[in-house]
């Protein structure tokens, strides 16, 4: 294994032996995460039968190794013991994994896995035929199964609440209500004054047809751009944009439209925020939690620090615009490109495809949605209606179909609830990170607009990505920007940003 920075032979022995858990059980994780990627991206559509099977052994085996007696007696052994910053952090992140895995049946585990893994397919072709129906049951039962997860883990609390904490530990339930309903508060007026607005911004690929292997290419090229280290990565297409990978072997996925090349240009640059962050974790940690991304806020913090702050700027359109134009044929200025970029639209029902603002809607629709069907306040066969009314009460449109509607994302065909307001928690994030780095930095809209983007990231590398998962989320920040984690950077950044753009 790779030596460490912190060096474990320093260290008690039950500390190494912990870590020596630790790592077989990442191995095995990281090599589920490539079969993951396979399915998704190369696999036959015949594979799945055998890749379920595949995915539910391995995840039987992590879930074997992480809950060994010797890890319990190894964390037991290190309660009190005298350790480095470094190594405290690492026992505290292993024992948070091992307390929620613990409580878990094995069985239970490699059941959620091998649904889970059936249902992309089940979903896929419900999304092709936009027909909620097919996918109705797979969706119940993967409810089911995580109601059952957390009742094991803790039968006491909210269950939602209890599977949030999968994917953000530290921020709690109580803190992303409090933001979503915040920003639920304050960007509905703002959306509502755009609305109302005399200016109308440019739509500049409206009408068109793009081919993809011409948006391929430029998608490329802005990953040239951008520094994406192809011999630790690659590009490919699936059925909905995603990153998978550690800081040996990030790759990134898109999709193109034909009659959008938006799309694939902001899915590639927010997918490449994801890998950036994955790429600079600490290499001597591979296999520990120091090598190890935070959390998904901080995840989605760093996917929506690049997708937004950087290629939704006006600087970086004046980088690329000679490059949109040759490739498209686009008769536009910079200036047009940019705005059309930043369109907040009163028709967009695709959350992927969402402008900066009206964003956060779509959050709100499914974390709500979600929120009620795991906690048993919403039966699955009404998911549609009740999506197609939100739709309608937070955003003025009605989807027409299922496809468009509540198949549109995949999120629930893995089982991941309580996912979707890390979307929200990290743009919040984002914008205070970006705010630290233009501090500390000066003038970053010259760097974009010359292409020059190393010391932006030099200073994620030295304030977020080197730490892997060392603090909790909130200290990260504290850490990162030497303030507790706000939404007022968010809120003053899309106020003064759109507030120029519509002339409010």
């Amino acid at each position: 294994m790779p030596a460490t920075t912190d060096d474990a032979t320093d260290a008690p022995q039950a500390y190494r032996e912990l870590l020596e858990h630790y790592r077989r059980y990442s191995n095995l994780n990281k090599a589920s995460g490539v079969l993951s990627w396979d399915q998704q991206v190369m696999m036959p559509e015949g594979g799945a039968p055998a890749r379920s099977q595949q995915l539910s052994t391995l995840s039987g085996l992590q879930h074997e190794l992480l809950t060994d007696e010797a890890v319990g007696d190894a964390l037991e052994a290190l309660a009190d013991a005298d350790l480095s910053d470094e190594q405290a952090a690492v026992v505290r992140e292993i024992r948070r994994e091992y307390e929620r895995s613990d409580a878990v049946p094995q069985e239970l585990v490699e059941e959620v896995t091998a649904t889970a893994s059936e249902a992309i397919e089940v979903w896929e072709g419900a999304k092709a035929d936009s027909d909620f129906s097919q996918f109705a049951p797979t969706l119940e039962k993967l409810v089911e199964l995580r109601r059952e997860i957390a009742a094991h883990i803790d039968p006491d609390r909210e269950p939602y609440a209890v599977l949030f904490e999968e994917y953000e530990p530290y921020l709690d339930l109580e803190t992303a209500e409090r933001v979503l309903t915040r920003l639920r508060e304050e960007l509905v007026p703002l959306i509502e004054d755009i609305g109302e607005s005399d200016v109308t911004l440019p739509r500049a690929f409206d009408g068109g047809s793009y081919s993809t292997d011409a948006q391929e290419s430029l998608s490329r090229d802005i990953l040239d751009r951008l520094n994406y280290d192809w011999e630790r990565g690659r590009l490919d297409t699936s059925s909905h944009p995603f990153t998978s990978g550690s800081q040996f072997d990030c790759r990134v996925t898109t999709r193109f439209l034909e009659d959008d090349p938006l799309s694939a240009l902001t899915a590639t640059i927010h997918e490449f925020g994801h890998a950036f962050y994955n790429l600079g974790l600490s290499q001597d940690h591979y296999g520990d939690p120091l090598g190890e991304s935070r959390d998904l806020s901080v995840h989605e913090s760093q996917s929506r620090l690049w997708e937004n702050h950087v290629g939704r700027s006006q600087p970086f359109w004046e980088l690329i615009g000679d490059d949109v134009r040759e490739t498209f044929d686009v008769d536009a200025d910079d200036e047009t490109l940019y705005e059309a970029a930043n369109v907040v639209y009163d028709d967009n029902l695709i959350r992927v495809d969402a402008d900066e603002l009206t964003y956060h809607m779509h959050i709100i629709v499914r974390f709500e949605i979600e929120r009620d069907l795991v906690n048993g306040d919403l039966d699955v066969e009404d998911v549609p209606e009740v999506w197609n009314d939100k739709y309608e009460q937070y955003l003025g449109i009605r989807p027409e179909n299922d496809a468009e509607g509540c198949l549109q994302d995949i999120h629930w065909s893995y089982g991941n609830f309580g996912y979707f307001p890390t979307y929200t928690l990290g743009s919040v994030m984002a914008a205070q990170l970006y705010a630290a780095a233009e501090d500390d930095l000066g003038d970053l809209d010259g760097d974009i607009r010359a292409g020059e983007f190393e010391a932006l990231q030099e200073w994620l590398r030295e304030n977020v990505h080197r730490h892997g998962a060392r603090y909790t989320t909130d200290e990260l920040v504290e850490v990162a920007t030497g303030e507790t984690y706000t939404a007022d950077y968010f809120l003053e950044y899309v106020t003064e940003k759109y507030g120029q753009l519509y002339d409010l």
